[in-house]
């Protein structure tokens, strides 16, 4: 059975965050990186080399693979900020209208500037988003057709 690529790494989330060379992403990563910690009350995680974490879960496929993974985190990309909500968007549709300018994979809303979305209406949508998973264990989850 394959690993899971993203797993919780002990690597220093302060140095990761000091390797930022755009100096506007690094800001928009400190800002959230305060924003999640003050929210879940958890401390930012590295998981993998590029994404930082907060919080986990535990998942079972239906296949029998389980692993554990973040329920809210954020990485600095190239073209943008991306902020991962893992209980998805489609929950919050009250949320998402009043968001701002974004695009959005499954778990993963992309940013450009943080000036471009509603601060208060992402700190909620952390919050939601983090809260989902709160005291549950989800089993019979869609196992991705990637692995």
């Amino acid at each position: 059975m394959a690993e899971n690529k993203t797993v919780k790494k002990n690597n220093s989330v302060e140095e990761f965050l000091g390797s930022v060379t755009d100096p506007m992403r690094k800001e928009q990563c400190l800002i959230i990186n305060r924003m999640m910690e003050a929210i879940t009350g958890r401390k930012a995680e590295m998981w993998g080399e590029s994404i930082v974490g907060f919080g986990d879960y535990h998942y079972t496929y239906a296949s029998g693979r389980e692993g554990d993974f973040f329920r809210v985190g954020y990485a600095p990309r190239r073209q943008n900020l991306s902020i991962y909500i893992i209980a998805g968007f489609e929950r919050y549709p009250d949320l998402m209208e009043k968001l701002g300018k974004y695009k959005t994979g499954k778990s993963c809303l992309y940013v450009n500037k943080l000036e471009d979305i509603d601060m208060n209406i992402l700190s909620e949508l952390i919050r939601r988003g983090f809260n989902h998973f709160e005291g549950i264990e989800i089993k019979d989850k869609t196992e991705p057709k990637n692995g």
